[in-house]
């Protein structure tokens, strides 16, 4: 499939309606107002295609630029290609969809270590998405964590708008997955309470870190118990 050929499926598929809730959501640029579905069932019939999907970036549209970190192989990611895409990044929906690829490349914590101390709004908020992610990666060690939960208490304060809801987020995804660091990320949660973030004309909330991760961790102490009776049960059959 060409560039020119994806394109004007995605013409096609765009919503009058999806373009205004994304330019709420501060999507300003050429776009058709493609939905997520839509766009998830194109990528699974390209499938991988590093080529189309350059192509597709370059193109300027934003929903050929979602599809774009869809269908690329992020093994043909080089750090240049990464640097030089993050900077052309100008709309917070676009930067999570490329802070999903680039988590899935080997350049995932230099570039949490690079991007989160970036001031540019949507490069800081990369940097912070990917440390979020690092939160439930085994090869991230717990001090390097520690490391971003000071930063995030001693600096939220000073970031901009759309890189503190991604620290916020990081802090959440720390709080969850790492038991070591839990109380640590509770205090941070308790010291930098309330993070304010500007959600535009949307309905979006910054979620309270302390009552996500409390929330979050019942949640998962309810499905273990569930699946522990479900085996037993199957067990006294």
């Amino acid at each position: 499939m060409t560039s020119e050929q994806v394109l004007s499926r995605l013409k096609r598929a765009g919503t009058a309606q999806n373009r205004k809730v994304y330019a709420r959501h501060g999507v300003q640029g050429p776009q058709f107002g493609v939905s997520y579905a839509e766009l998830g069932k194109l990528a699974r019939e390209i499938k991988i295609d590093t080529d189309l999907a350059v192509a597709l970036w370059e193109s300027g549209n934003h929903d050929a630029r979602i599809l774009a970190t869809m269908i690329i192989d992020p093994a043909d990611c080089s750090a240049s290609r990464l640097d030089a895409w993050v900077r052309e990044i100008d709309n917070y929906p676009l930067t999570d969809a490329f802070s999903r690829l680039v988590a899935q490349t080997g350049f995932v914590l230099r570039k949490a270590d690079q991007w989160s101390r970036n001031q540019g709004d949507f490069i800081g908020q990369a940097g912070w998405n990917l440390i979020g992610a690092l939160a439930t990666d085994e090869r991230c060690s717990d001090k390097w964590l520690e490391t971003r939960l000071g930063e995030i208490e001693e600096t939220i304060a000073t970031r901009s708008n759309r890189t503190r809801h991604a620290m916020n987020g990081a802090l959440i995804c720390i709080g969850i997955a790492r038991s070591k660091l839990r109380d640590h990320a509770l205090r941070v949660a308790a010291a930098i309470s309330p993070v304010e973030v500007d959600h535009g004309e949307t309905g979006c909330k910054t979620p309270d870190a302390t009552a996500y991760i409390h929330k979050a961790l019942t949640h998962r102490g309810n499905e273990v118990r569930k699946h522990a009776a479900n085996r037993a049960r199957r067990k006294a059959r």
